[in-house]
């Protein structure tokens, strides 16, 4: 758990440099430059890749590596939204660049909940059985209900599921993504359609089906400790998907003010082209 919980924030770290350092540079040299312009547009997460990773998740028969695969194609997301918005920005699209990387947030506070309990349910199960193979379970809801419970509700919150965390900045990145180009768009939702089939091919082999192994059989349901890190984490994950606002109004500032620097450097760059060519 300790290990999962490390390599996630690291993760959000990396995405946040992104969105908050990285990125407005590579912006403003593409306003500078018709050529940086493309850089940046190649730089663009191509949509084929995150389709990708999900079809690699699906053919998986260990648990932790799917789970990875799963948060890679969320993570995707993130980086998606975090560069429609640019591409929006520079349009003079406030609106969707707003919701493209208010959206990228919420998919990182989410990525944080519900893969870190993702994580989190295969550990106690590698702690009774140490094994992650899916083959060495099924019908484990049967023997550990409340464990089988919580598992089950991360499921859905990783497949996007309303109501949960999960859907919030998903649903907003496939929204602008619509706006600045209607196939990346559909191909996000595509994406979208992978991630629910792969968590669900997995929570239906491992909990759910008749008891087969012995070891399954003998399975212990969650201690106290374990309960209430599950419990903190579903409370958060369905905290964020039904009442997102405090999150959003908090974050609004700081969006509206990248936004506000990059139509800035945009319009001194436009202004400066002028005078040259004035010039000329």
């Amino acid at each position: 758990m300790r290990n999962s919980l490390f390599r996630i924030v690291l993760l959000a770290l990396a995405i946040f440099a992104i969105a908050f350092v990285g990125a407005p540079f590579y912006a403003y040299r593409a306003l500078c430059s018709a050529t940086a312009a493309e850089d940046v547009i190649r730089g663009l997460p191509r949509k084929d890749d995150v389709i990708y990773i999900g079809l690699v998740a699906l053919v998986q028969e260990d648990m932790k590596k799917l789970v990875a695969y799963s948060s890679i194609s969320h993570m995707g997301f993130v980086t998606l939204g975090l560069f429609l918005a640019y591409r929006l920005a520079v349009n003079d699209h406030s609106a969707g660049a707003s919701l493209a990387l208010q959206g990228g947030l919420m998919q990182m506070i989410s990525h944080g909940f519900v893969s870190a309990a993702m994580f989190g349910a295969i550990g106690v199960l590698y702690d009774r059985v140490h094994s992650r193979k899916i083959s060495d379970y099924g019908g484990v809801l049967n023997t550990m209900p409340w464990f089988g419970g919580f598992a089950v509700f991360f499921g859905m919150a990783n497949c996007g599921l309303p109501g949960t965390s999960g859907f919030i900045g998903e649903f907003m990145v496939i929204l602008a993504a619509v706006q600045a180009n209607f196939w990346i768009g559909v191909a996000a939702a595509t994406a979208l359609i992978l991630g629910a089939a792969y968590t669900l091919w997995l929570i239906k082999r491992v909990f759910f089906g008749p008891i087969v192994h012995q070891h399954v059989r003998e399975l212990v349901d969650l201690n106290r400790r374990e309960w209430l890190v599950m419990g903190t984490l579903a409370a958060f994950t369905l905290f964020v998907g039904l009442y997102p606002k405090p999150i959003t109004d908090v974050m609004q500032p700081s969006v509206n003010k990248l936004i506000k620097q990059i139509q800035v450097k945009k319009t001194d760059v436009s202004n400066a082209a002028s005078v040259t060519g004035a010039i000329q």
